[in-house]
């Protein structure tokens, strides 16, 4: 039952709405391009999926497209109710593979390594790739790479679990899964209006708007998934709000949001909204070429391109904007840092570099990319300091004058930090490479910075070596940074009682040092001199 006081249904073309300026809805849900036609593009974000039941609110009107032949709408006034339910649905069929590696597109012979590598220990390997390339403005988004998956049949990804536990056992390697989708889910909702009444049904989609361009509020949106501060909270999107089937064949509630506007509600989750203006624009900067180098490379097998929990980015809504990174977002609307070829630049940032920021190969490994060189971060005018290769004792000890040191909003327990472990609780994280008790840790190679990007470990029943800044940091519960010396606090017979970790920085330290920018914008730096020294001589240019 619906009031015509209240409602109006709609039955007309897209063409027949033009005058709100709705945008077409997308042909393709899953399509993992971007289209860059209208200026910005818009990104399908997912905010939850799992449930039966959605509720939304308009801040302004609100109109329901509902798909078919003609398309038909749905209005109702502002501050109004709505309902959709999921009625029935069918999950996905999601197959995978186990994927070892990730090889930039322009290493070759990388490639080549691996899978000879790979061969050797037994497993045959095939590659893929992920990823495109797009030339807009004259400039470069390319963003592909190889992946090496293991060449088998694909398989349910719960099929695959004891497989990847026995390749972490066997080779100290954390595999993830290359997800494909074998049949779309699918799903029959129904819109129910202000007092219950069903006003519309879809076997397909339900898409909320605002011809009003008024933000449209989420009932319970689930955030914190796996996390220890995983909850619900009411928040309100900018762009237009989809109700699909997610792989569960429940529904999906997904953001069709303008990058800018997705900007605005994640940047202020990356760094401090008070920091200094032009270091927010170069978070603006560095955040918007973030998102344009992850399209295509994650959540292959969903209705979406990211998520909003921290493997894509945390992306709160309206009510995570804060005037001042609005304002940085507007200023530097359709930037992006490239390099001398007119290529993108992978501008990732990491909070705290800890005074030296870290080559990209060490961390992930691949080919050196020329705008992710690790240098050290004194601030501009400053005397030099010591340099992690000339001892990381001296450097971390060292009283120099680093960016992110001395920054307003500087984090001295992650610029220098120590973590104790006993005895125990290291023999209990090593328990699964079964060296038995463990008698001797070394870092045996470094990157630029100090950080160490394989670790020897030694123990009464055999050794090992731990490959890699994140596997070496997760298999100690998550360090700070691998930029740490080590020892052992040894008992009156030589064996271990505690492990001392030493270090400094939080993050990865490739890229751009966020605290550090900040204080280098306090120094009187333009964002763009900030993004020219943590990018290796990048420039910034306007793609939209």
């Amino acid at each position: 039952m619906f009031r015509p006081a209240v409602l109006a249904l709609l039955t007309v073309s897209s063409a027949a709405v033009a005058g709100d300026d709705l945008p077409p809805p997308p042909a393709e849900l899953t399509t993992k391009r971007l289209d860059f036609k209208g200026g910005s593009p818009i990104i399908p974000v997912r905010l939850m999926e799992g449930f039966t039941e959605v509720t939304l609110i308009g801040r302004g009107r609100l109109r329901f497209r509902i798909p078919g032949t003609p398309e038909k709408f749905v209005e109702g006034p502002s501050g109004m109710e709505w309902k959709v339910r999921r009625t029935k649905g069918t999950p996905a069929a999601i197959v995978a593979r186990i994927q070892v590696a990730e090889v930039p597109f322009n290493d070759k012979l990388g490639l080549a390594q691996a899978q000879q590598e790979w061969s050797e220990r037994g497993l045959q390997l095939k590659s893929q790739i992920l990823g495109g390339v797009y030339g807009i403005a004259g400039k470069v988004i390319d963003n592909r790479r190889y992946v090496l998956v293991v060449d088998q049949p694909p398989a349910p990804p719960e099929s695959l679990a004891a497989q990847q536990a026995e390749i972490l056992q066997k080779f100290q390697v954390r595999t993830s899964l290359l997800e494909d989708v074998k049949s779309k889910g699918t799903i029959s909702l129904e819109l129910l209006d202000g007092s219950g009444g069903v006003v519309a049904k879809s076997d397909d989609r339900l898409t909320a708007e605002s011809p009003d361009g008024a933000p449209i509020e989420v009932k319970r949106v689930e955030y914190g998934v796996g996390y220890d501060f995983h909850n619900f909270e009411d928040r309100a999107y900018r762009g237009a709000i989809l109700m699909t089937s997610d792989r569960a064949g429940k529904i999906a509630v997904i953001n069709q949001v303008d990058l800018e506007d997705l900007l605005k509600g994640l940047v202020p989750s990356e760094i401090f909204a008070k920091g200094h203006p032009e270091a927010l624009k170069a978070q603006a900067v560095t955040a918007r070429g973030e998102v344009l180098a992850k399209i295509g490379l994650k959540h292959l097998a969903d209705p979406y391109v990211l998520c909003t929990e921290q493997h894509c980015a945390v992306y709160k809504g309206v009510g995570g904007e804060a005037p001042t990174t609005n304002a940085a977002v507007e200023a530097t609307r359709g930037e992006a840092s490239f390099d001398a070829n007119d290529r993108l630049v992978d501008s990732v940032y990491s909070a705290v570099c800890g005074g030296h920021t870290e080559n990209n190969d060490i961390v992930w490994g691949g080919v050196p990319n020329p705008s992710l060189r690790g240098r050290p971060d004194v601030m501009p005018g400053k005397a030099p300091a010591p340099a992690p290769g000339d001892g990381l004792t001296k450097f971390l000890t060292a009283d120099a004058v680093h960016a992110c040191k001395v920054s307003s909003f500087a984090q001295l327990t992650k610029y220098r930090w120590e973590k104790r472990f006993t005895a125990k609780e290291v023999d209990e994280k090593l328990a699964s490479f079964g060296v038995g008790r463990v008698m001797a840790m070394n870092v045996t190679e470094r990157g630029v910075s100090g950080r160490a990007r394989l670790l020897q470990i030694s123990g009464e029943e055999g050794a090992t070596t731990l490959r890699g800044e994140l596997t070496i940091r997760r298999t100690f519960g998550m360090l700070n940074s691998a930029m740490f010396e080590l020892k052992a606090e040894k008992d009156p017979k030589g064996k271990p009682v505690t492990w001392v970790f030493t270090g400094g920085g939080w993050g990865h330290g490739v890229g751009m040092c966020q605290t550090g920018a900040i204080g280098r914008a306090e120094a009187g730096q333009t964002y763009k001199q900030i993004l020219d020294h943590y990018f290796n001589g990048a420039q910034v240019a306007r793609i939209y």
